[in-house]
């Protein structure tokens, strides 16, 4: 990249990061200063050096050239973690579309200024003959807590503070007294708050089960050929595909402890704090101090305290959902990404990066290696692995050689047909009766994932779809005027709510709606003895709450657990032996391209819980489209057969990850506002871009046509080459400098994991 000028950001690991600064290259440091360098430059009046980081190099001044001041020099020593970040943003920001400033403070999380804790111990600095000596004389002269304090000393002479202040109630007054007269020393240490919860730290209450754990021939062969590689320079980005108890996290474990024993460290993200409890207590036991975890659960001053941790090299290991991934590690050797296929790796904020390309990227920079891990990969990371993009491992057998459980796909046409209108099919009672009786436990799951309001006939499974985009219709109801319209969401193809099923003309035709309360509240009438857990956004509202639930099913406290999708992801109950899903087709049916390929995740996820142990496990499916293919599939267990399937259709529509696809969000306090520039946009790259000929779709309302008095529509564009649409996003850019739009009411999202 050449250019004359240098736009430079400084003091970015202060509290606020404030705009760039441009600076003139001067001609002697011209093929030393690329993006992300660490130079020295002149600020403020009385040009003092500074440190500043190169965001941005352009011919194009923005200011007065006699203006601008020249770099002074380049630190070529200092290219640190934090200057690979400023890289990494820069990539953001041509990626994704943002600003520089956004895309930095997501990679680089603004400081905060935060109190050090400190440890106070209290060492006495006489002998023990002394010490009583003191205490003798202070009870003579009614000093007694002077007293107190000597005669415990005499006995242990290091006592921690803490234990002086609360359990002998010695004040601080009397403890700079008994100071001053050289008596005792206080001495002060800082320390880190812990991010590790109790119940990981704690070695009585971890079982010691990893270390006795021998890899598998199929686990050691992805072990060497990745460890091959690394030790040969060669960086790569790996799929591993493992059925469900196939043994993945072993494979982490074995590899990070390769890498840490090279002298680098290691990022394992995972998609949900829910993972935290199981993924931790293994992690911990094994590698103890040299672990961390990054979760939006911790205080800033724990979040802070990490950090630090791992910019000193005082940590190895950093577990966490999507914002460990930019934690600053100097010798980055491998990021882990388990369950990949997870949406939440997807950010919902600016800019909307996905962690396993950013990943990707950041694994460049340092030169480390990148691990996808998944019972269920993404279409995406399945695609590019078809392609050789990047390698496939496979792990096909249970890491305990159990079987897959036994899958039922009950059809709830026919339990309706038969005159249950109950929530549970009568073998779903009839097996939760039995575990109960055996005292097993079972896992009900529903499968709100993706809930739209779409409109399905209980007696025929009928599911009013869009006519041109092929997904499901959303509901949407005028309370004012007590009227309903059924809208599709990608093109704004709208039709009336319909009253009987147009294909088999049952009244039994609405919108599906249960809640995870309910269910729990029928379980408790139908089976009055079980004991009950529930787990869902209600009962999780705590820093602890995941853990304690989840503890408290390890530890057999309760017969049967009901959830959300957070049951369903990673965790190993042994004693689990039955798994209900109740409704898998409210996400089959979501208003969205991807809702088959989400089913079927779910569903094999969901089901993997059950037979974990020794004991076998058995599966309920619970459908009104016991024939559709993302939930023969799961229940087959066979994810090639729904590749297959569901890549043909992405194929036949043009959607990821055959294709390209961008969303262009347009928002507004104004409804013509919106309407002409969501216009405007869709005509400006007709016009621009009809060689390339994206497919542009819309504008239409979107899927809530206004949030909070602002509006909103959106413009979809696809394509199958991702540079078309960079270059797209690039011109919508400019369209908002040039006409002077609100930057923030218009957002860039590339191939979006949920519609708009």
């Amino acid at each position: 990249m050449t250019g004359r000028f240098a736009n430079i950001i400084v003091d970015i690991s202060h509290e606020k990061v404030d705009r760039p600064f441009q600076y003139i290259i001067p001609d002697d440091l011209k093929n030393d200063i690329c993006v992300g360098k660490t130079v020295l430059i002149p600020f403020g009046k009385g040009n003092k050096l500074i440190k500043g980081y190169v965001m941005e190099i352009t011919d194009k001044a923005e200011f007065d050239i006699s203006r601008l001041k020249y770099i002074a020099s380049v630190l070529n020593d200092s290219m640190s973690a934090q200057s690979d970040m400023l890289k990494l943003a820069w990539w953001i920001k041509n990626n994704y579309g943002s600003t520089m400033i956004t895309a930095l403070k997501t990679v680089l999380p603004v400081k905060q200024k935060m109190k050090q804790v400190v440890k106070k111990t209290i060492v006495c600095k006489v002998d023990s003959k002394e010490a009583v000596k003191r205490s003798t004389e202070f009870d003579s002269k009614h000093q007694k807590a002077k007293a107190r304090l000597m005669r415990e000393l005499a006995d242990n002479r290091i006592i921690p503070q803490t234990l002086v202040t609360n359990k002998l109630n010695i004040s601080s007054p009397t403890i700079k007294s008994l100071e001053h007269a050289g008596l005792i020393e206080v001495i002060e240490e800082d320390i880190y708050r812990n991010s590790i919860p109790k119940f990981a730290s704690d070695n009585d209450n971890v079982p010691d089960t990893w270390n006795k754990k021998i890899l598998s021939k199929e686990q050691q062969k992805i072990v060497d050929q990745i460890e091959q590689d690394f030790d040969n320079g060669i960086y790569k980005t790996y799929l591993l595909h493992g059925i469900t108890g196939s043994g993945k996290t072993e494979v982490y474990m074995e590899l990070i402890d390769k890498v840490i024993s090279k002298g680098k460290q290691a990022i394992v993200l995972i998609p949900e704090i829910a993972l935290t409890y199981q993924t931790l207590i293994r992690f911990y036991k094994k590698f103890g101090d040299r672990v961390s975890v990054m979760n939006s659960k911790l205080s800033m001053g724990e979040k802070s305290d990490q950090f630090v941790r791992a910019t000193r090299g005082e940590i190895d290991i950093m577990i966490g959902p999507r914002s460990a991934l930019f934690t600053p590690f100097e010798n980055l050797g491998l990021v882990i990404i388990d369950e990949e296929h997870e949406s939440s790796y997807k950010s919902d904020a600016m800019p909307k990066y996905h962690a396993r390309d950013v990943a990707e990227e950041l694994c460049k920079l340092k030169n480390a290696s990148l691990l996808l891990g998944s019972a269920t990969p993404s279409l995406e990371s399945y695609y590019r692995a078809n392609k050789g993009d990047i390698k496939l491992f496979e792990l096909k057998n249970r890491l305990a050689g159990g079987k897959l459980p036994k899958v039922y796909i009950e059809d709830l046409r026919e339990e309706l047909k038969s005159g249950n209108r109950s929530i549970f099919s009568r073998h779903l009672h009839e097996l939760l009766e039995d575990r109960l009786k055996k005292g097993e436990q079972s896992m009900l799951f529903l499968n709100r994932r993706g809930y739209a309001g779409f409109v399905s006939c209980r007696s025929c499974g009928y599911v009013m779809k869009c006519p041109h985009c092929d997904v499901s219709l959303s509901e949407h109801t005028d309370s004012f005027r007590r009227t309903s319209r059924l809208v599709c969401h990608y093109c704004g193809y709208e039709t009336g709510a319909v009253s009987l099923c147009p294909e088999c003309g049952s009244k039994y035709i609405l919108g599906f709606r249960a809640g995870t309360q309910q269910i729990e509240e029928l379980l408790q009438r139908e089976f009055p003895t079980a004991r009950i857990l529930r787990m869902d956004a209600d009962t999780t509202k705590n820093k602890d709450s995941y853990q304690e639930i989840l503890s408290k099913f390890a530890n057999e406290e309760a017969d049967i657990l009901v959830g959300t999708q957070m049951i369903v992801k990673g965790h190993d109950f042994s004693k689990v032996t039955l798994v209900g899903i109740l409704a898998a087709d409210m996400s089959l049916h979501a208003s969205d391209y991807r809702a088959g390929e989400r089913t079927f995740q779910l569903l094999t996820q969901a089901a993997g819980r059950a037979g974990r142990g020794v004991l076998e496990g058995e599966v309920v499916i619970q459908t009104y489209q016991p024939d559709n293919y993302a939930i023969t599939y799961a229940a087959a267990q066979d994810y090639k057969g729904f590749y297959s399937e569901e890549i043909a259709y992405r194929e036949l529509m043009m959607y990821p990850p055959v294709a390209q696809m961008m969303a262009v969000l347009i928002m507004s306090e104004a409804d013509i506002v919106v309407k002409e520039h969501a216009q405007n946009i869709a005509d400006t790259i007709k016009e621009c871009f009809k060689e390339q000929r994206p497919q542009v779709i819309g504008p239409s309302e979107a899927a809530i046509g206004k949030i909070n008095d602002i509006y909103r529509r959106v413009v979809y564009i696809k394509h199958r080459d991702y540079d078309v649409l960079v270059n797209i996003k690039d011109k919508i850019e400019n369209m908002i400098t040039e006409l002077e739009w609100n930057k923030e009411s218009i957002q860039i999202d590339f191939n979006p994991i949920n519609n708009y």
